[in-house]
């Protein structure tokens, strides 16, 4: 068996790097001075001149690897996080050279060369290390580069963690046990059998070759944590908590320093930073203004057929819970034939309901009847991208129902947003709505939002649940 040993991979990684700058820098070096795709290129400097840079450029890019945490362990590392911090590094790598270049006023130094190899750089960066998770991870499917672990207490913790485990064969965990004192010696779960009781520990530690202890108490055991965790790191191997409080904080949570003090936030909301919130509504702000011009026509027209064909309002307001739970009115064009406030049915409207009209049902059905939303969007009200508003009669209803469901209007409510595009629209599960919402608000960031927007026209706006 192949010994999962972590320095060996980091220095051959470190190796490979190296190899792979120089490789990346001579490619750029020739496809600016030695290919047709630059003809007519002359250098004043010579090529030793060029690969002198290396001196500096090497070493230079190894601390931004390092620093980008691109060389710590693939095992559970996502892909889009291992390349996005790759890109980041180069980025920044690129800007240092130029303004190295700058200051020392290297003016013959091709800018041009540098930008290609800052994009071949990263293409054989990203093709090198998808090569060695395909490598890494055939080998673990296969028995090899197995990491041997333990498991302290039988909770939802343990099961979740083993779930995990058992779906990605390719992160190379091998679990040879849990300890427990509540569970009968011999009790499976999914293959992985409860081997003893936690006193147990100090006789099975020294017994059993072993690279990972992972602690999985229940939380009513937590008060027997600190002699647990004291016997695991006795023994000298590597020891991590898995907290069982997934009903309490069931997604990532946001711990913060508070003087040495460490205090975990229950839910992390990226969009309560100020930077975050102000460049979001930037883009909603010039969002709406070129939506509001595009749409203008089909508006214009939709307007002049609701109006003759049916009586009452063209723009039909309805009281809506938004940021911080406050109450707005949103904005439709009207859909159905007037009525009472007070003969307003507290339900969706169904299939064939014979309050919408026949144009209503056109514009319903394509989602033209939203439009207007783009002036609560403008207004504040609203985002281009968030979870649906709901009527302060199902918000009071579902709050009740539902765990966290208000946690939704911890940020402005969409135009469309990651639930609408998972097929989740109009009479579809509340619960799985508010899943992907609490997703949604939990890993915002601008090119979430710029994903959900591009899937919001590949997916159509058609609605298959709109009546």
């Amino acid at each position: 068996m192949i010994k999962d040993n972590q320095k060996f991979l980091n220095r051959l990684h470190l190796v490979l790097d190296m190899l792979l700058f120089m490789l990346s820098y001579l490619e750029a070096w020739t496809l600016k001075f030695k290919s047709s795709f630059f003809v007519g290129t002359q250098s004043t400097l010579s090529f030793r001149d060029y690969m002198m840079a290396l001196i500096f450029i090497v070493p230079g890019y190894l601390l931004l690897y390092m620093a980008f945490h691109l060389y710590t362990a693939k095992r559970v590392m996502g892909r889009r996080y291992e390349i996005g911090e790759l890109l980041k590094a180069n980025i920044l790598g690129v800007l240092i050279f130029l303004t190295v270049l700058f200051v020392f006023r290297q003016v013959d130094f091709s800018r041009e060369m540098i930008v290609i190899f800052f994009v071949v750089n990263c293409v054989n960066g990203i093709a090198m290390r998808m090569l060695i998770r395909l490598f890494l991870r055939t080998i673990r499917k296969k028995g090899f580069n197995q990491k041997h672990i333990l498991l302290i207490g039988y909770s939802r913790a343990t099961e979740s963690f083993i779930d995990r485990i058992k779906a990605n064969p390719q992160w190379g965990y091998l679990i040879r046990g849990i300890l427990d004192d509540n569970m009968e010696r011999g009790t499976t779960y999914k293959e992985v059998k409860v081997i003893g009781r936690i006193d147990n520990l100090s006789v099975i530690l020294p017994e059993n070759r072993l690279d990972e202890i992972a602690i999985t108490l229940g939380i009513e055991e937590y008060q027997n944590l600190g002699k647990i965790v004291a016997a695991c790191e006795k023994s000298g191997v590597h020891t991590k908590f898995i907290p069982d409080y997934n009903g309490i904080i069931p997604t990532k949570p946001y711990t913060e320093d508070l003087l040495g003090l460490p205090v975990i936030n229950i839910r992390y909301v990226p969009l309560t930073n100020t930077f975050n919130a102000f460049i979001k509504r930037l883009m909603d702000i010039i969002g709406s203004l070129a939506a509001i011009i595009i749409a203008l026509p089909i508006m214009l027209i939709v307007s002049l057929l609701i109006k003759a064909t049916s009586k009452g309002e063209l723009i039909f307001k309805q009281e809506r819970v938004g940021l911080h739970n406050k109450t707005f009115n949103m904005y439709k064009f009207r859909s159905m034939v007037v009525q009472e406030v007070s003969e307003e049915k507290k339900e969706w409207t169904t299939k064939d309901d014979p309050r919408v009209t026949a144009i209503g049902r056109f514009i319903r059905k394509t989602s033209i009847d939203e439009l207007p939303q783009l002036f609560n969007v403008l207004k504040g009200d609203m985002s281009l991208i968030g979870p649906r508003p709901e009527r302060p009669y199902f918000v009071e209803k579902f709050k009740e129902e539902i765990p966290r469901y208000m946690v939704k209007h911890q940020v402005r409510p969409g135009l469309t947003g990651w639930a609408q595009v998972n097929g989740y629209r109009g009479d579809t599960s509340i619960k799985k709505r508010i899943e992907y919402d609490l997703y949604y608000i939990e890993n915002w960031t601008i090119g979430f939002d710029i994903k959900i927007f591009l899937m919001t026209f590949l997916t159509g706006f058609v609605n298959k649940n709109a009546y």
